[in-house]
């Protein structure tokens, strides 16, 4: 079971040796979803199916919400075997609250952008230092590794970017980040705001990025290009209005097209979506990339054929290798040789005249909507006296 790197591909490998880890925040962004709430145990499953596929960094949750999700946070702190993240702002109650619910680091985050401090805070941007520094003393102080970010960083002045982050960095943070809030930002932009800021600062540096266009999984890509080295991502993007980076996407396109494994246990993403997904309440839709119904569906006669002589011809990965299956489908498109191959494969061979027969009554039900199933094929052909 292996990949297939896209050659084209290849010359954008510069990223190769970098170190790129994702930290997941269904957990928290996820569930910022309008209308999800996750119960206790709920976050407790999700947490261990994530820490079971070798994902690095969990966001627990944002511990200023309530008691309850402090107790959450404990819970997950106790069963996960890597570092558990916690959201806050930058006022001391909240960076209190993650040091109770003992997560190892603290994702201190301000608003940036003009429009931010004019319409939501209410102050200037020369405001926001002071209140940086006394966060990150604080959670240092009460024994957290602090990180720091700026909300809706792509609609704020890149000579406010730098300073904000230099006092962060001085006041002791870990890595920095930016956030694409409404993902505002094409794939161009992320790459030269985090080359902007890796030249800057060569701290490390994450990226938390929206799929308001749909763009979130390309931005990633172009992120980490440009040398980010953590992204945020939830598992089938989950999160408020058009939701985040797909874990599942970003994960097989960076190994895909890339090469670049980050040591997830890949065959289990299916199983893990569907399981997100039973306990959020979201319907994956067949044509979802990676974990969908239809991704290795085949119908087409040109199509199947060919698949099912080398399935690299309509497949870019291994159904296999991402917990998926190929599935060949009965219906109006169906073609002769396809229907041969899959018969074929139970050791059934027809003269033409019988095959063609065959293939109509297929193409018939297909044409009033009906998809055939291959036990449909088998008891039909058993009631016509056939193996």
């Amino acid at each position: 079971m292996s990949f297939r790197i896209n050659p084209v591909s290849e010359l954008k490998l510069g990223f190769a040796s970098q170190e790129v880890r994702i930290y997941d925040t269904t957990l928290r962004d996820g569930e910022q979803k309008a209308g999800l709430s996750f119960s206790k145990e709920d976050k407790l499953e999700i947490a261990g199916l994530l820490d079971d596929i070798g994902v690095p960094q969990i966001e627990g949750g944002f511990p200023a919400v309530s008691r309850t999700e402090v107790d959450s946070i404990k819970r997950i702190k106790e069963a996960v075997s890597g570092d558990v993240l916690v959201l806050s702002r930058l006022v001391p109650e909240d960076i209190d609250a993650a040091a109770e619910s003992n997560a190892d680091i603290v994702l201190l985050f301000i608003a940036s952008s003009p429009l931010h401090l004019e319409h939501k805070l209410r102050i200037g941007s020369d405001e926001i230092d002071p209140l940086i520094i006394k966060a990150v003393e604080h959670a240092r102080e009460r024994g957290l590794r602090p990180s720091f970010s700026t909300e809706d960083s792509t609609r704020t002045p890149i000579p406010h970017l730098f300073r904000h982050y230099s006092s962060a960095i001085d006041a002791g943070v870990e890595r920095i980040g930016i956030t694409d809030t409404i993902g505002a930002s094409p794939p161009d932009g992320i790459k030269l705001l985090v080359r902007l800021l890796k030249t800057e600062f060569g701290m490390p540096l994450s990226i938390h990025l929206h799929n308001d266009l749909g763009l979130a999984t390309a931005n990633a890509l172009s992120g980490v290009e440009a040398g980010a080295d953590h992204v945020a991502t939830t598992v089938l993007g989950i999160g408020e209005r058009a939701g985040n980076v797909p874990m599942e996407e970003f994960l097989v396109a960076l190994r895909t097209l890339y090469g670049k494994d980050l040591g997830i246990d890949l065959p289990r993403i299916c199983e893990v979506a569907a399981r997100v997904a039973e306990i959020s309440g979201q319907f994956i839709p067949d044509t979802r990339p990676v974990v969908g119904g239809s991704v290795f569906s085949h119908e087409s006669g040109i199509h199947a054929a060919a698949v099912l002589r080398e399935p690299s011809t309509y497949e870019l990965f291994p159904p296999e290798s991402v917990g998926n299956r190929r599935r060949i489908v009965f219906g109006k498109h169906s073609g002769a040789q396809g229907l041969a191959m899959v018969l074929g494969e139970k050791d059934i061979e027809l003269e033409d005249d019988a095959l063609r027969e065959l293939l109509d009554w297929i193409k018939e039900r297909g044409e009033t909507g009906q998809n055939t199933t291959l036990a449909e094929i088998l008891d039909r052909l058993g009631r016509r006296g056939r193996p």
